[in-house]
């Protein structure tokens, strides 16, 4: 007869067979237990049903408000919208019926443009005398939108700076995805074609009350420089002349320069007075009056825009 091996005794086997007759726990002395939360007395227990209840009863009566207003605004906004819908149709209604004999030949106001805008005016560009003279006012609000789409804009995409950790972490994940790895090709095609880019800009700008072009045309291209630059450059680069508040400065100077100065044209117009202001020598760069001086502040906006707009997209801080 076989003696007992003295080391089956709590080997892998032995565990086995016990397991599998459910004497052995394998995790047994093993686990992490945590002790029961101690139990709360009828009078807490009461005030905790109470203020779950108030809180239950808070957040029903704010979802109701909610729930209200989404109606009502709803119901304004129809309304507006219906309203706006009669307006217009009221007023095409005044407009003359297609083919009417009796209708005039030709807008009496673009005739006027056409016919007096060179004297009145001293711009050889028609469409510059009638955005920047004739219809300022017009421009300037669209120059204000531009600026009010920067604005929200900014709001909308802003990195948080509060956060620098997340700030910092970000701004160098950003560095290895999106700022330029020392392309040199790319750089040395920039370094001259930025200069040339804006120089072109600033005379399409100068030049919009003699010849095609502009603010709006003008600043568009030498924004487009600016993006050039900060594509092969980089944003530190960049920022050493184009940051966020030489951005403001600008676009806050040439918007309030645009309203002053037709402010006082509008006013000496209106009232019959002699104004300071002449149109100088028609295809001189210094004449037309302010068209000159408003191109610039127009272009200005326009290239601030166009940056901003790209590299609030791009990273989120300008």
């Amino acid at each position: 007869m076989s003696k007992p091996n003295p080391n089956y005794k709590g080997s892998a086997w032995d565990k086995f067979t016990r397991w599998a007759k459910g004497t052995y726990d394998p995790a047994d002395g093993k686990l992490e237990s945590t002790p029961p939360k101690d139990r709360l007395s009828p009078g807490e227990r009461a005030e905790r049903m109470l203020r779950e209840y108030d809180q239950s009863r808070f957040e029903e009566g704010v979802a109701k408000e909610i729930g209200a207003f989404q109606i009502i605004s709803r119901i304004f906004f129809v309304l507006m919208a219906l309203f706006m819908v009669v307006v217009l149709l009221y007023t095409v209604s005044f407009l003359p019926a297609f083919g009417d004999p009796n209708s005039p030949v030709n807008n009496e106001v673009s005739q006027r443009y056409i016919e007096q805008g060179l004297e009145e005016t001293g711009a050889m560009n028609i469409v510059a005398g009638m955005i920047l003279d004739y219809r300022a006012f017009d421009t300037f609000g669209e120059s204000c939108v531009l600026f009010v789409a920067l604005c929200c804009v900014t709001i909308l995409l802003r990195a948080d700076k509060k956060d620098e950790l997340r700030m910092r972490a970000r701004e160098e994940r950003e560095t290895l995805e999106y700022e330029p790895q020392e392309d040199n090709i790319l750089q040395q095609a920039a370094r001259i074609l930025v200069p040339l880019i804006i120089i072109f800009g600033i005379y399409v700008v100068l030049n919009g009350h003699i010849s095609p072009g502009g603010g709006f045309s003008g600043g568009a291209i030498i924004g487009t420089g600016l993006i050039l630059h900060l594509t092969a450059f980089g944003i530190k680069r960049t920022r050493r002349f184009m940051n966020e508040r030489v951005i403001k400065t600008l676009t806050v100077c040439a918007l309030t320069f645009y309203c002053f100065a037709k402010s006082y044209s509008f006013y000496t117009g209106a009232n019959g007075l002699e104004s300071i202001i002449t149109t100088g020598t028609p295809g001189a760069i210094l004449s037309a009056g302010l068209i000159v001086y408003l191109n610039i502040c127009v272009g200005i906006v326009v290239a601030c825009t166009m940056y901003s707009f790209y590299i609030l997209f791009r990273r989120g801080a300008i």
